[in-house]
């Protein structure tokens, strides 16, 4: 070994959102995150937190110039902001050699919902529509909905934000919607309903899928680092789920590591079809998944085999967590992989 040369030291930023308290009084060992920072020394990577706010973007921005890496868990709309800013940002730095994990050019591909159309011919899709516009929505929605409920999303959003449970009343010129931040449905014209997703198209597009009539059965969470799962998460939901009983059993997310066995199809699907074929749709580079992220699943039909079907209802990429007690290795691999390029 040549003995001028220093031994490679990577370095990497934990990106989150946080005031300016939140900047000077947050430490490894006191973030959310301090598990991600413990599997990452432990392959040998320094990790410091940068907290972000847009009233001093240009601070964090000269603190990313300093790393190698970064890797960023911060929400597309969270109290009323969006990444805009954040997002320039990290191009700014990703173009000048930073590793940023997720890109925002890799999250506008696979973290919208627009990934649910675009990929509704592989084996997690359904019949899925795409309305760019409200005019469109208009003419299409209710010859969709004669053949049953709807699901509406939005785009872009977090937390069951822009999304309904839509359905034609028999006996009425109105549609039931349940919005999946709520308990209670209401009955509205469809004009209204439409002037409520307005917004939704000054920005981007509105995703239409068909209802899963096994949701109340639960969800299934595929936590995945680039190409390989990470572990899974499962629990039952209140969101959109209309019977009392059904709610009634909704509960908190269990997770388990990649080894559950009621889950091994789920990993078998992900690893070794569904995300190659992903990130060939997507003209996504299988180095530019990012470090962390999911997909979450309804079950869909019963095979003629007795196994469960799935369906995709959204893929989580711009800040998953919690997630499994095993994720932050799995992290720690990725991010070590992905900086070993540098050298």
């Amino acid at each position: 070994m040549d003995p001028e040369r220093q031994p490679f030291s990577p370095s990497i930023a934990i990106l989150s959102r946080g005031d300016a308290a939140a900047r000077r009084d947050t430490t490894p060992q006191n973030s959310r995150f301090v598990h991600v920072f413990e599997a990452l020394a432990a392959v040998g990577i320094e990790a410091r937190p940068a907290i972000y706010d847009e009233t001093f973007a240009e601070e964090v921005r000269e603190q990313l110039l300093a790393v190698d890496g970064v890797l960023v868990w911060v929400n597309p709309i969270q109290d009323g902001r969006n990444r805009a800013g954040l997002d320039a940002l990290l191009r700014d730095v990703a173009a000048r050699g930073v590793w940023v994990s997720a890109h925002p050019d890799v999250i506008l591909k696979m973290g919208t919902k627009e990934v649910l159309y675009r990929t509704r011919p592989m084996g997690w899709g359904c019949d899925t529509a795409l309305y760019q516009t409200a005019e469109a929505m208009r003419a299409e929605l209710p010859t969709r909905l004669a053949a049953g409920p709807r699901v509406i999303k939005r785009n872009r959003g977090n937390g069951g934000q822009g999304v309904w449970k839509v359905e034609r009343l028999p006996t009425a010129p109105l549609i039931r919607v349940l919005d999946a931040t709520k308990d209670a449905p209401e009955e509205l014209t469809l004009d209204d309903f439409l002037r409520r997703c307005a917004e939704y198209f000054e920005n981007g597009s509105v995703i239409d899928q068909p209802f899963q009539p096994r949701l109340s059965e639960g969800v299934v969470r595929c936590y995945m680092a680039g190409d390989r799962c990470a572990g899974f998460g499962h629990h039952k939901v209140k969101a959109l789920v209309d019977s009392p009983a059904a709610r009634s059993e909704a509960g908190a997310r269990l997770y388990t590591s990649n080894a559950d066995p009621r889950f091994q199809r789920l990993r078998r699907l992900m690893e070794d079809e569904w995300t190659p074929q992903l990130t060939s749709l997507l003209d996504i580079a299988r180095g530019d998944l990012p470090a962390i992220w999911d997909a979450d699943f309804m079950l869909g039909p019963v095979q003629a085999d007795g196994s469960d079907s799935y369906v995709l209802g959204e893929i989580n990429v711009s800040s998953v967590y919690p997630y499994p007690d095993e994720a932050p290795a799995e992290i720690a691999r990725r991010a070590a992989d992905r900086l070993q390029l540098k050298l």
